[in-house]
């Protein structure tokens, strides 16, 4: 059925995001488009007559869940008032980028194909899907632009991603990110102030400005990084909470970590990932900095920001670990206490540097050792929690608990899940975007509950 017959404005639509920030990002931009052309949104795929697949590929299961998840499709009915014959599915982000067309010819049901840096060609390739049986495919090596000047539709009114960078100079050997997203490539400063300001003005209350490696914000535009100057411009716009992601260890400056202790609407929580506390496995990684640098910068920060909430991300079984690097990754966590670790298993991607490795080491230890962490990660998050008990703190709510819907739930300047009894005589819809004041009574491994205090 062509698109004149089936217009947009019949149709639904629901995407379906894997991964980072920046896909959450790019996904808002995604359903503005589809928003603007006059589909609707719907929470499932079975109510969908447009399902668009915002995939990762920085770990194989991505691959694994986004070709289960689109082959299930096939056996799911189109809703009976549906006026197309066909359900449309799309694959965009990281694997669409990757594998182009190959998507097409492995998965029959898969009607487009788009990479990272043509979000904006969506709604034309949707066209030419609607219009034709063949797939429409179309994957550029670079963009011109940013798709900030696209339409968003945010999950929150009260809080937006701002990207002030796309791509990665990095090239950590275990990272498909460089490949699929490009060279790094910074947005101008202005720009991103004044986003900054309209986005106050709208009443956003949070803003995390967004980045493959924020820290090095700048350096292809001006020579240097600005990242620090920049934090202190959007800082300066009023907005209420201030946060950035993600943070490469190797290029923050002593202007950043700084900035925690100077600018009081920059929220005390960073996450910096470590990937390895051994040398020689970060050596491996070719990450650029080594374990001394790594706690140099949880001092500087700790003395800057006493209350500071660090969180990083651990890769266990990196081709060639042994057990006594290993035990130093695991020193290192119970050394810095961290409130949140992200914990992966090494996963080969096709066209890194380390897909090339070899690795002797059974699969058997490699899981004891992620095992082990993950014990150590859990204690650790619990008595991090611990000395917030008996504290006031102010929570930006976003709702109802998902699973109680008595309770509210919503974040803490250390970005932790805050939960609260809902007060008598109120909707939890009256406390969406709303921060107040909420004291801690208890101090779970992955929450923390207490009473609204206003």
């Amino acid at each position: 059925m062509t698109g004149s017959v089936a217009p947009f404005g019949d149709l639904t639509y629901q995407v379906v995001t894997f991964g980072c920030q920046m896909n959450k990002h790019d996904s808002e931009r995604i359903e503005g488009m589809l928003e603007a052309l006059g589909a609707r949104p719907v929470g499932t795929a079975a109510e969908a007559d447009i399902v668009v697949f915002m995939t990762c590929c920085v770990r194989e299961a991505a691959d694994v869940r986004l070709y289960g998840q689109v082959s299930t499709l096939k056996g799911e009915p189109l809703r009976a008032d549906s006026p197309l014959g066909r359900r449309i599915v799309a694959i965009g982000g990281c694997i669409g980028q990757r594998d182009g067309r190959k998507l097409a010819e492995a998965l029959p049901n898969v009607n487009v194909v788009f990479g990272t840096h043509n979000l904006r060609s969506l709604p034309g390739l949707l066209r030419e899907a609607l219009d034709r049986q063949e797939p429409a495919v179309e994957v550029l090596e670079a963009s011109d632009g940013f798709p900030t000047d696209l339409p968003a539709s945010r999950e929150h009114a009260w809080s937006a991603w701002l990207p002030i960078a796309i791509g990665c100079d990095n090239f950590c050997s275990y990272c498909i990110v460089p490949y699929v997203r490009g060279r790094e490539k910074s947005r101008p400063f202005e720009d991103i102030a004044a986003d900054a300001a309209a986005y106050r003005a709208e009443g956003v209350k949070e803003i995390t400005l967004l980045g493959q490696n924020v820290n090095s914000y700048g350096r292809d535009l001006y020579g240097k990084p600005r990242f620090a100057e920049l934090l202190a411009a959007v800082a300066d716009t009023g907005i209420e909470r201030l946060r950035f992601a993600t943070s490469h260890p190797k290029d923050i400056t002593d202007e950043v970590i700084g900035a925690f202790g100077t600018l009081e609407n920059l929220m005390p929580a960073l996450h910096l990932p470590v990937q390895s506390g051994s040398d020689r496995i970060l050596t491996a990684m070719n990450r650029g900095y080594s374990r001394e640098r790594y706690l140099s910068i949880v001092g500087k920060l700790r003395a800057a920001r006493p209350d500071i909430a660090l969180s990083t991300d651990i890769i266990v079984g990196f081709p060639g670990e042994t057990e006594e690097d290993f035990q130093q990754t695991f020193d290192l966590v119970r050394e810095v206490g961290y409130h949140q670790v992200f914990t992966f298993i090494y996963s080969k991607r096709p066209g890194t540097p380390a897909a090339l490795l070899d690795d002797p080491t059974p699969r058997e230890v490699i899981q004891e050792r992620f095992d082990r962490l993950v014990d150590l990660v859990q204690d650790n998050a619990y008595r991090a929690n611990q000395p917030d008990v008996g504290t006031v703190t102010d929570v930006l709510f976003e709702g109802p608990s998902k699973r109680d819907g008595s309770l509210l739930a919503g974040r803490s300047p250390k970005n932790q899940t805050v939960h609260a009894p809902l007060p008598a005589g109120t909707a939890a819809t009256d406390f969406e975007g709303v921060i107040a004041p909420v004291r801690i009574d208890e101090a779970k491994t992955w929450y923390l509950r207490g009473t609204l205090l206003a």
